[in-house]
């Protein structure tokens, strides 16, 4: 496990752009948490990280998926508006799963079974107005492998936020 502290939103974002540089094809990364802990804005960080431009990146709150091409494909999910895995079903993303990029799923836990066996799992906790921590776990060798590579690259600096030991 991993703790993060974010300070500031821009801290929130750099931790997320920290993860984007280091996500491969085949990562999966599931995002909980309440409703304006920073979602996302972490999210935004992460294809910017994986070399989507920011003008491209909107919240698939509605949409439920939005594809990306940067540096590897990073596939946006939204599962807040979904009550079902019929629901799940009818928006493509089994198929997607069977694809190349990477998976970056807001709201995980809305819809049993969206997640993989092996999933990273972030969880951002509002703690102040300002601070949140993110409180990451995996479940299986190719999470464990995408967090030592996160945990591994260059923190935010300025003192914006902090990683806490493993």
């Amino acid at each position: 496990m991993l703790e993060l502290i974010s300070n500031d939103a821009a801290a929130t974002f750099a931790f997320g752009r920290a993860l984007g540089e280091v996500l491969q094809s085949g990562d999966f990364v599931g995002l909980t948490g309440q409703l304006g802990a920073g979602k996302t804005l972490f999210s935004r960080g992460v294809a910017e990280g994986a070399g989507v431009p920011l003008d491209d990146v909107s919240s698939p709150t509605y949409s439920i998926i939005q594809s990306y091409r940067g540096r590897i494909a990073l596939h946006h999910v939204d599962l807040y508006r979904l009550t079902s895995e019929a629901d799940l079903f009818s928006t493509g993303f089994h198929d997607l799963l069977e694809g190349e990029g990477a998976f970056l799923v807001e709201w995980i836990d809305q819809v049993k079974g969206a997640a993989p066996d092996d999933v990273l799992r972030i969880t951002l906790e509002v703690t102040t107005p300002e601070t949140r921590k993110l409180k990451v776990t995996t479940s299986g060798p190719k999470s464990e492998a995408l967090l030592d590579r996160w945990a591994v690259s260059p923190s935010p600096r300025g003192g914006e936020g902090e990683h806490s030991p493993r």
